[in-house]
Protein backbone atom coordinates (compact mmCIF):
# COMPACT_ATOMS: atom_id res chain seq x y z
CA UNK A 1 0.00 0.00 0.00
CA UNK A 2 1.35 3.32 -0.86
CA UNK A 3 2.30 5.50 1.66
CA UNK A 4 2.96 9.11 1.37
CA UNK A 5 2.06 12.47 2.59
CA UNK A 6 -0.99 14.09 1.51
CA UNK A 7 -0.23 17.88 0.31
CA UNK A 8 -1.95 20.56 2.07
CA UNK A 9 -4.81 21.93 0.62
CA UNK A 10 -3.37 25.23 -1.22
CA UNK A 11 -4.52 28.70 0.08
CA UNK A 12 -4.88 29.98 -4.23
CA UNK A 13 -8.04 31.26 -4.73
CA UNK A 14 -8.29 32.10 -8.46
CA UNK A 15 -10.08 35.05 -9.26
CA UNK A 16 -13.29 35.30 -10.66
CA UNK A 17 -13.82 36.37 -14.19
CA UNK A 18 -14.04 39.76 -15.19
CA UNK A 19 -17.21 40.22 -16.82
CA UNK A 20 -18.06 43.06 -19.23
CA UNK A 21 -19.24 46.32 -17.82
CA UNK A 22 -23.20 46.97 -18.99
CA UNK A 23 -23.40 48.92 -21.79
CA UNK A 24 -26.01 51.99 -20.97
CA UNK A 25 -29.41 51.10 -21.87
CA UNK A 26 -30.30 53.42 -25.03
CA UNK A 27 -33.93 55.18 -25.72
CA UNK A 28 -35.88 53.05 -27.44
CA UNK A 29 -36.76 53.86 -30.78
CA UNK A 30 -40.05 54.33 -32.42
CA UNK A 31 -41.27 51.89 -34.98
CA UNK A 32 -40.63 52.67 -38.83
CA UNK A 33 -43.59 54.38 -39.23
CA UNK A 34 -45.11 55.43 -35.79
CA UNK A 35 -44.06 58.82 -35.91
CA UNK A 36 -46.05 59.21 -39.16
CA UNK A 37 -48.84 57.08 -37.63
CA UNK A 38 -49.12 59.30 -34.77
CA UNK A 39 -48.60 62.68 -36.94
CA UNK A 40 -51.68 61.32 -39.15
CA UNK A 41 -53.78 60.97 -36.20
CA UNK A 42 -53.42 64.08 -34.47
CA UNK A 43 -53.63 65.93 -37.60
CA UNK A 44 -56.91 64.08 -38.29
CA UNK A 45 -58.48 64.57 -34.38
CA UNK A 46 -57.40 68.08 -35.18
CA UNK A 47 -59.10 69.15 -38.22
CA UNK A 48 -62.41 66.44 -37.73
CA UNK A 49 -63.09 67.76 -33.87
CA UNK A 50 -61.23 70.96 -32.42
CA UNK A 51 -61.42 73.25 -35.60
CA UNK A 52 -65.14 72.46 -35.54
CA UNK A 53 -65.15 73.00 -31.84
CA UNK A 54 -63.06 75.97 -31.75
CA UNK A 55 -65.46 77.51 -34.71
CA UNK A 56 -68.31 76.79 -32.58
CA UNK A 57 -67.12 78.80 -29.36
CA UNK A 58 -65.56 81.85 -31.70
CA UNK A 59 -69.16 82.17 -33.26
CA UNK A 60 -71.43 81.56 -29.78
CA UNK A 61 -68.93 84.30 -28.38
CA UNK A 62 -68.82 86.44 -31.25
CA UNK A 63 -71.05 89.48 -30.22
CA UNK A 64 -69.94 89.02 -26.70
CA UNK A 65 -70.42 87.11 -23.30
CA UNK A 66 -73.42 88.99 -22.48
CA UNK A 67 -75.24 88.18 -26.28
CA UNK A 68 -74.43 84.60 -25.29
CA UNK A 69 -75.97 84.85 -21.86
CA UNK A 70 -78.87 86.54 -23.79
CA UNK A 71 -79.52 83.51 -25.94
CA UNK A 72 -79.23 80.77 -23.57
CA UNK A 73 -82.11 82.74 -21.31
CA UNK A 74 -84.35 83.77 -24.00
CA UNK A 75 -87.75 82.36 -22.70
CA UNK A 76 -87.84 79.69 -26.09
CA UNK A 77 -84.12 78.63 -26.14
CA UNK A 78 -84.29 77.73 -22.34
CA UNK A 79 -87.83 75.83 -22.66
CA UNK A 80 -86.13 73.95 -25.46
CA UNK A 81 -83.27 73.32 -22.99
CA UNK A 82 -84.79 72.37 -20.45
CA UNK A 83 -87.64 70.15 -22.37
CA UNK A 84 -84.40 68.44 -23.85
CA UNK A 85 -82.66 68.09 -20.31
CA UNK A 86 -85.92 66.64 -18.97
CA UNK A 87 -86.57 63.96 -21.44
CA UNK A 88 -82.61 62.93 -21.64
CA UNK A 89 -83.20 62.47 -17.98
CA UNK A 90 -86.37 60.65 -17.91
CA UNK A 91 -85.25 58.36 -20.86
CA UNK A 92 -81.92 57.41 -18.93
CA UNK A 93 -83.88 56.34 -15.60
CA UNK A 94 -86.17 53.85 -18.27
CA UNK A 95 -83.17 52.85 -19.81
CA UNK A 96 -81.38 51.87 -16.79
CA UNK A 97 -84.65 49.49 -15.27
CA UNK A 98 -85.51 48.12 -19.09
CA UNK A 99 -81.88 47.54 -20.36
CA UNK A 100 -80.31 45.46 -17.35
CA UNK A 101 -83.80 43.62 -17.85
CA UNK A 102 -83.37 42.85 -21.07
CA UNK A 103 -79.63 42.03 -20.84
CA UNK A 104 -80.43 39.55 -17.37
CA UNK A 105 -83.23 37.68 -19.66
CA UNK A 106 -80.32 37.38 -22.64
CA UNK A 107 -77.65 36.01 -19.90
CA UNK A 108 -79.82 33.95 -17.79
CA UNK A 109 -82.35 32.62 -19.10
CA UNK A 110 -83.02 30.03 -22.25
CA UNK A 111 -86.39 30.36 -25.04
CA UNK A 112 -86.80 29.94 -28.33
CA UNK A 113 -86.43 33.38 -29.95
CA UNK A 114 -83.60 34.57 -28.08
CA UNK A 115 -81.18 34.75 -31.07
CA UNK A 116 -83.52 36.97 -32.50
CA UNK A 117 -84.11 39.04 -29.42
CA UNK A 118 -80.24 39.57 -29.21
CA UNK A 119 -80.47 41.12 -32.91
CA UNK A 120 -83.42 43.07 -32.28
CA UNK A 121 -81.48 45.06 -29.48
CA UNK A 122 -79.25 46.67 -32.02
CA UNK A 123 -81.59 47.43 -34.70
CA UNK A 124 -81.77 51.12 -33.19
CA UNK A 125 -78.35 51.62 -34.22
CA UNK A 126 -78.73 50.87 -38.17
CA UNK A 127 -82.36 52.25 -38.81
CA UNK A 128 -82.19 55.86 -39.62
CA UNK A 129 -83.48 58.08 -36.89
CA UNK A 130 -85.71 59.71 -39.09
CA UNK A 131 -86.91 56.20 -39.90
CA UNK A 132 -87.51 56.11 -36.21
CA UNK A 133 -89.87 58.96 -36.24
CA UNK A 134 -91.78 57.94 -39.50
CA UNK A 135 -92.30 54.47 -37.64
CA UNK A 136 -93.90 56.24 -34.70
CA UNK A 137 -96.25 58.74 -36.47
CA UNK A 138 -97.50 55.67 -38.53
CA UNK A 139 -98.07 53.88 -35.04
CA UNK A 140 -99.51 56.77 -32.98
CA UNK A 141 -100.79 58.95 -35.58
CA UNK A 142 -104.36 60.55 -35.37
CA UNK A 143 -105.26 58.21 -38.26
CA UNK A 144 -104.31 55.08 -36.53
CA UNK A 145 -105.96 52.92 -34.07
CA UNK A 146 -103.47 53.39 -31.53
CA UNK A 147 -103.15 56.93 -31.97
CA UNK A 148 -107.45 57.27 -31.97
CA UNK A 149 -107.59 54.93 -28.60
CA UNK A 150 -105.22 57.13 -26.54
CA UNK A 151 -106.66 60.34 -28.00
CA UNK A 152 -110.35 59.12 -27.30
CA UNK A 153 -108.98 58.92 -23.65
CA UNK A 154 -106.85 62.15 -23.48
CA UNK A 155 -103.40 60.66 -23.65
CA UNK A 156 -101.59 63.06 -26.55
CA UNK A 157 -98.57 61.28 -28.27
CA UNK A 158 -97.64 63.28 -31.21
CA UNK A 159 -96.53 67.03 -30.94
CA UNK A 160 -96.05 66.25 -26.86
CA UNK A 161 -93.54 64.80 -24.58
CA UNK A 162 -94.91 61.00 -24.89
CA UNK A 163 -93.86 61.35 -28.48
CA UNK A 164 -90.55 62.56 -27.70
CA UNK A 165 -89.84 60.41 -24.49
CA UNK A 166 -90.72 57.29 -27.38
CA UNK A 167 -88.39 58.31 -30.28
CA UNK A 168 -85.83 59.05 -27.67
CA UNK A 169 -85.91 55.91 -26.38
CA UNK A 170 -86.10 53.70 -29.14
CA UNK A 171 -82.53 55.26 -30.67
CA UNK A 172 -80.94 54.82 -27.08
CA UNK A 173 -82.39 51.64 -26.17
CA UNK A 174 -79.10 49.50 -26.40
CA UNK A 175 -76.43 51.54 -24.61
CA UNK A 176 -77.79 50.07 -21.09
CA UNK A 177 -78.14 46.35 -22.65
CA UNK A 178 -74.92 46.20 -24.27
CA UNK A 179 -73.02 47.35 -21.72
CA UNK A 180 -74.37 45.14 -18.90
CA UNK A 181 -74.57 42.32 -20.69
CA UNK A 182 -70.43 41.49 -20.49
CA UNK A 183 -70.34 41.80 -17.31
CA UNK A 184 -73.41 39.54 -16.57
CA UNK A 185 -71.98 37.12 -18.78
CA UNK A 186 -68.70 37.11 -16.58
CA UNK A 187 -70.95 37.16 -13.37
CA UNK A 188 -71.02 33.36 -11.83
CA UNK A 189 -74.62 32.51 -11.41
CA UNK A 190 -73.34 30.26 -8.39
CA UNK A 191 -73.04 33.69 -6.51
CA UNK A 192 -76.63 33.97 -6.72
CA UNK A 193 -77.74 30.76 -5.83
CA UNK A 194 -75.53 30.82 -2.52
CA UNK A 195 -77.33 33.76 -1.67
CA UNK A 196 -80.44 32.21 -2.15
CA UNK A 197 -79.69 29.52 -0.49
CA UNK A 198 -78.32 31.33 2.44
CA UNK A 199 -81.55 32.60 2.73
CA UNK A 200 -82.30 35.61 0.12
CA UNK A 201 -84.79 36.44 -1.47
CA UNK A 202 -84.82 37.50 -5.18
CA UNK A 203 -84.28 41.49 -4.54
CA UNK A 204 -82.37 40.85 -1.13
CA UNK A 205 -79.75 39.05 -4.04
CA UNK A 206 -79.83 42.03 -6.66
CA UNK A 207 -79.32 44.52 -3.76
CA UNK A 208 -76.73 42.58 -2.47
CA UNK A 209 -74.94 40.60 -5.06
CA UNK A 210 -75.54 41.68 -8.27
CA UNK A 211 -76.39 45.68 -8.30
CA UNK A 212 -72.83 46.92 -6.81
CA UNK A 213 -71.33 44.67 -9.62
CA UNK A 214 -73.65 45.94 -12.20
CA UNK A 215 -74.16 49.43 -11.24
CA UNK A 216 -70.63 50.51 -13.14
CA UNK A 217 -72.25 49.12 -16.28
CA UNK A 218 -75.80 50.13 -15.32
CA UNK A 219 -74.28 54.33 -14.73
CA UNK A 220 -72.04 53.76 -17.98
CA UNK A 221 -74.87 52.62 -20.36
CA UNK A 222 -77.05 55.37 -18.75
CA UNK A 223 -74.75 58.35 -19.27
CA UNK A 224 -74.14 57.30 -22.77
CA UNK A 225 -78.23 57.36 -23.33
CA UNK A 226 -78.28 60.82 -21.86
CA UNK A 227 -75.46 62.10 -24.03
CA UNK A 228 -77.36 60.44 -27.26
CA UNK A 229 -80.70 62.13 -26.26
CA UNK A 230 -79.51 65.76 -26.11
CA UNK A 231 -78.26 66.10 -29.55
CA UNK A 232 -81.49 63.68 -31.26
CA UNK A 233 -83.12 65.48 -34.00
CA UNK A 234 -84.09 63.37 -37.04
CA UNK A 235 -86.69 61.20 -35.09
CA UNK A 236 -87.38 64.29 -33.11
CA UNK A 237 -88.58 66.69 -35.67
CA UNK A 238 -91.15 64.25 -37.19
CA UNK A 239 -93.23 63.40 -34.02
CA UNK A 240 -92.79 66.42 -32.16
CA UNK A 241 -92.65 69.17 -34.30
CA UNK A 242 -91.23 72.75 -34.06
CA UNK A 243 -93.93 74.16 -31.31
CA UNK A 244 -92.19 76.05 -29.11
CA UNK A 245 -93.28 75.99 -25.42
CA UNK A 246 -94.66 73.12 -26.23
CA UNK A 247 -92.91 69.99 -28.12
CA UNK A 248 -89.55 71.94 -29.08
CA UNK A 249 -86.39 70.63 -28.19
CA UNK A 250 -83.09 71.66 -28.23
CA UNK A 251 -81.68 70.46 -31.57
CA UNK A 252 -84.83 71.58 -32.94
CA UNK A 253 -84.29 75.12 -31.83
CA UNK A 254 -81.04 74.72 -32.92
CA UNK A 255 -82.49 74.27 -37.03
CA UNK A 256 -84.86 76.72 -36.03
CA UNK A 257 -82.57 79.36 -35.51
CA UNK A 258 -80.40 78.54 -38.49
CA UNK A 259 -84.04 78.39 -40.71
CA UNK A 260 -84.49 81.65 -39.54
CA UNK A 261 -81.17 83.33 -39.66
CA UNK A 262 -80.13 83.75 -36.60
CA UNK A 263 -76.79 81.78 -36.06
CA UNK A 264 -75.43 83.39 -33.20
CA UNK A 265 -78.47 82.36 -30.87
CA UNK A 266 -78.18 78.79 -32.80
CA UNK A 267 -74.37 78.16 -31.72
CA UNK A 268 -75.00 79.70 -28.40
CA UNK A 269 -77.32 76.70 -27.55
CA UNK A 270 -74.98 74.64 -29.64
CA UNK A 271 -72.10 75.18 -27.85
CA UNK A 272 -74.25 74.52 -24.22
CA UNK A 273 -75.69 70.89 -25.19
CA UNK A 274 -71.40 70.56 -25.95
CA UNK A 275 -70.62 71.29 -22.91
CA UNK A 276 -73.45 69.25 -21.46
CA UNK A 277 -72.09 66.68 -23.44
CA UNK A 278 -68.62 66.81 -22.86
CA UNK A 279 -68.74 67.01 -19.01
CA UNK A 280 -70.90 64.39 -19.00
CA UNK A 281 -68.34 62.09 -21.08
CA UNK A 282 -65.41 63.92 -18.82
CA UNK A 283 -67.48 62.39 -15.85
CA UNK A 284 -67.94 59.13 -17.58
CA UNK A 285 -63.98 58.65 -18.19
CA UNK A 286 -63.09 59.51 -14.76
CA UNK A 287 -65.12 56.76 -12.83
CA UNK A 288 -64.29 54.27 -15.55
CA UNK A 289 -60.17 54.97 -14.38
CA UNK A 290 -61.68 54.91 -10.55
CA UNK A 291 -63.01 51.62 -11.46
CA UNK A 292 -60.10 50.20 -12.98
CA UNK A 293 -57.54 51.45 -10.76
Amino acid sequence: MFRGRVPAPSSYTPAPPTLPEPRPARAARPLPGVLGMRGAAIAWVTVMIVVPLAGIVLKAFSEGGAAFRDAIVAPEAWDAIRLTLLCATGISVINAVMGALIAWTLVRCQFPGKTFLNLLVDLPFAIPTVVTGLMIVILYGPNSALGAFAGAHGVKILFAKPGIVMALLFVTAPFVVRAVQPVLMELDPEVEQVAWTLGAGGWLTFRRVLLPTLFPAILTGSLLSFTRALGEFGAVILVAGNIPFRSQTAPVYVYGQIESDHPQAATAVSLLLLVISLGTTLFLARFQHQKEG
